[in-house]
C-alpha cells in the first residue's frame, strides 16, 4: 500500500531503492550519532544534516549516486535538497529503516 501511495504522490520505491544501492549507490545517513549508534542500515554512513555542508566536497568527490534516510524522513528530503542542489544525483529513502 505504501509503495502505491508513493506512486501516486511521489517518492523512490523501497526497492528501486535497494537496487541502487545494490549497483554502488552509498547511504548516507543523516541522524545524529547518538540515533545512528540505536541502530542503522549495514554499511551506511553517518553524516549528521548540520554537518552535510561541510561534507559536500568529500561526497561530491565519491562521484556515486546518493541515498539518504533519517528517522522520519523529514531530515532525509532537507538532505535531498542540499545534495541536489549542488549536483549529486539523489535519492530520499525516508525512514532508514525502509532501507534495512
Amino acid at each position: 500500500m505504501r509503495n502505491l501511495l508513493k506512486s501516486l504522490f511521489g517518492g523512490t520505491n523501497t526497492n528501486d531503492l535497494k537496487e541502487k544501492v545494490a549497483a554502488g549507490a552509498i547511504i548516507v545517513d543523516v541522524r545524529t550519532p547518538g540515533e545512528f549508534a540505536g541502530g542503522h542500515v549495514p554499511n551506511a554512513k553517518n553524516i549528521p544534516l548540520d554537518a552535510l555542508s561541510a561534507k559536500m566536497s568529500q561526497i561530491q568527490s565519491w562521484d556515486k549516486p546518493v541515498v539518504v534516510c533519517c528517522a522520519s524522513g523529514m531530515r532525509s528530503s532537507r538532505a535531498k535538497s542540499l545534495l541536489a542542489a549542488k549536483g549529486v544525483e539523489v535519492y530520499d529513502a525516508g525512514p532508514w529503516k525502509n532501507l534495512a
